[in-house]
C-alpha cells in the first residue's frame, strides 16, 4: 500500500478491472451530424430508369430589328425546341455486420448496436451524396460488371455556354482550366468533368461577372456555395477597405449589449439580386482527395437543381450466416441540373491567398 490504510489505487489494482464501478454518462457526444446546405435548399423527385433526362429551353434574346412593313407575309419559322440532356444514376451503399451478441450486450449511450449502426450509417450515406453532388464527377454508363454507374456533379455540369452554343461568363476557372458538361460529349448522353486550372486569389470582381452572367441569361442566383475557408476569406474581405461595398455600421439605435459584427453573410449585389453565403463543411476541393488546393465558389439557383431517386433510401436485410445481423443501406440516385445556365461557378481558387477586388 502507498500509504497507512486502504486507499482508491489498492481498489483499482484489484486484478480484473478493480473493484470501483465505471462512472461512463450514458450519452454518446457527436458533432458530426451535421445539416446538408445543399440537400436542404434544392427540389427532390424521383425518376423510372437509369438515365433521367429532362429538356431545357428558354426565350431567345430580344430581336431590336423585329418590324415587318405593313400587309407583308409572315416570316420564317422561328420555332425552338430546346435541348435533351440528362444524368446517370448513382447507386450509393453502407454495409454493416453487428453480431447478436453485440446487439443485446448492455452498451454505452444506446440500447440496441444495430439500431445505432443503421442511423449512423444513414447519417453517412447521405453526407457522400451531399459532396457527390456538388463535386467535379463526370457521368459514368454502369456496365453491369466492374463499372458503376456515376452521377455527375455541379463542377461538371457547369459551363460557359448556353443552351445555343453561346459563351457565357457563368463559368470563371483559372489559367489553362477547361469546362467539362454536355456540350462536349453530346452524342454519349454523358457529362465530362471539369479541367483543373492553375490555382489563383478569389476576386470579387470575378464573383460579380460570374452572378451578372447567371442573371442575364434568367437565373435567379441566390446562394454563394463554398468550402469554409473560403467563404471566411471573403467574409473576411467584406470588412476591407478594398471591397466594393457598403461601409458596414453598428445600430446605434437600439439599446442593450454592443456585439461585435466579425462576418457577413449576405451579399446584395448591382442588380438587386440578395446572395446567401452558405458554408458547406461536406464540399470538397475540386482535385480532392489529392491536394485540396483548387476549391470552387458556386453561384447558385436552387430552384434549377433536383435530387432524384429511381430508389429511396432503403434498409435490407443481408443472408445470416452466423450469429450476426446483415443490413444493407442504399439508395439510387441521381442530381439533376435541370438548367446549367442558372448556375455559375468560380473555379481553381486559392483560398490560403486574401480575395482581391
Amino acid at each position: 500500500m502507498a500509504t497507512a490504510n486502504l486507499d482508491g489505487a489498492d481498489l483499482a489494482a484489484v486484478n480484473l478491472g478493480g473493484l470501483i464501478r465505471e462512472d461512463v454518462m450514458q450519452k454518446i457526444f457527436d458533432i458530426s451530424d451535421i445539416a446538408l446546405p445543399l440537400t436542404d435548399r434544392i427540389g427532390s423527385g424521383s425518376h423510372g430508369n437509369e438515365f433521367a433526362e429532362w429538356t431545357m429551353d428558354r426565350l431567345l434574346d430580344p430581336d431590336l430589328t423585329n418590324a415587318v412593313v405593313d400587309g407583308a407575309d409572315a416570316g420564317a419559322d422561328e420555332s425552338s425546341t430546346g435541348i435533351r440532356v440528362g444524368n446517370r444514376s448513382q447507386i450509393s451503399q453502407k454495409t454493416l455486420r453487428v453480431s447478436t451478441r453485440a446487439n443485446d450486450s448492455n452498451t454505452i449511450g444506446f440500447q440496441q448496436t444495430l439500431a445505432y449502426q443503421l442511423m449512423m450509417r444513414g447519417n453517412e450515406l447521405r453526407r457522400d451524396i451531399e459532396a457527390i453532388m456538388l463535386s467535379n464527377n463526370a457521368s459514368v454508363i454502369d456496365d453491369g460488371s466492374a463499372v458503376p454507374g456515376n452521377s455527375a456533379g455541379l463542377n461538371a455540369w457547369i459551363v460557359g455556354t448556353d443552351i445555343f452554343g453561346n459563351v457565357t461568363g457563368s463559368a470563371n476557372r483559372g489559367v489553362g482550366g477547361l469546362d467539362g458538361g454536355w456540350l462536349l460529349v453530346p452524342t454519349d448522353g454523358l457529362v465530362a468533368a471539369a479541367t483543373l486550372g492553375t490555382e489563383r486569389a478569389l476576386s470579387e470582381t470575378d464573383i460579380r461577372d460570374v452572378s451578372q452572367s447567371v442573371y442575364e441569361l434568367g437565373g435567379d442566383p441566390t446562394i454563394l456555395m463554398s468550402r469554409p475557408t473560403v467563404i471566411r476569406i471573403l467574409s473576411s474581405y467584406m470588412f476591407t477597405t478594398t471591397a466594393q461595398v457598403a461601409t458596414l455600421q453598428r445600430d446605434k439605435g437600439e439599446m442593450g449589449p454592443a456585439q461585435a459584427q466579425g462576418s457577413v453573410n449576405i451579399f446584395i449585389q448591382d442588380f438587386g439580386v440578395i446572395t446567401e453565403m452558405v458554408s458547406n463543411r461536406l464540399q470538397q476541393a475540386m482535385d480532392a482527395p489529392t491536394t485540396e488546393l483548387n476549391d470552387s465558389l458556386f453561384v447558385m439557383d436552387p430552384s434549377q437543381l433536383m435530387q432524384s431517386f429511381l430508389t429511396g433510401y432503403q434498409t435490407a436485410p443481408l443472408a445470416t450466416t452466423g450469429t450476426a445481423a446483415n443490413r444493407q443501406i442504399s439508395g439510387d440516385w441521381t442530381f439533376k441540373v435541370l438548367s446549367w445556365e442558372a448556375q455559375g461557378v468560380v473555379a481553381d481558387i486559392d483560398a490560403t491567398t486574401p480575395v482581391v477586388a
